[in-house]
């Protein structure tokens, strides 16, 4: 059984980061997406709720969980018996971050291998702060993530936006 992570901060969940687990859980036995939890990086949205909205997206599939973790990603997938790590790529300005991430978790732990997914053309330009911008300023943040994030997104705006 080939268990995969997939780390982020996902501050929020967008469509692009849930293209990226449907095809995830379609390739892999199991997809545990971890939210990483950055004490020296304040979030925009709780650690907790982030779980919580993931938890709400990804409901329907059986091969699918949500965790949050503080440290390595490579350690964390080693404790929970991991052998992949989960990344997205957007467009060729994400190759070279991913790049440098996955040369950087081999070095740590080469038996745990990193695999990069490519989004759809209509997601690729969809990013956490874009979304994170768009509801700022009172935009339509409903295309670009998914339903349960959008309503909590909306109906907490002025909360989030102090």
């Amino acid at each position: 059984m080939t268990t995969a992570i997939y780390a982020g901060s996902f501050d929020p969940f967008t469509n692009g980061h849930l293209d990226i687990l449907k095809s995830g859980a379609e390739i892999f036995d199991k997809v545990i997406v971890a939210v990483s939890y950055n004490i020296q990086k304040q979030g925009f949205l709780p650690l907790d709720v982030r779980k919580n909205l993931i938890q709400e997206c990804v409901k329907d599939f059986s091969n699918v969980e949500v965790d949050s973790y503080e440290g390595l990603t490579v350690e964390y997938a080693k404790k929970r018996g991991a052998s992949v790590l989960l990344r997205g790529m957007r467009n060729s300005l994400d190759f070279e971050y991913e790049l440098q991430l996955a040369q950087t978790n081999s070095a740590l732990d080469n038996s745990i291998k990193t695999i990069s997914l490519i989004t759809k053309p209509e997601f690729s330009f969809i990013s956490s702060s874009a979304v994170r911008e768009i509801l700022k300023y009172s935009g339509d943040i409903t295309k670009f993530v998914p339903r349960e994030v959008a309503k909590y997104l909306i109906n907490n705006r002025d909360i989030l936006l102090k």
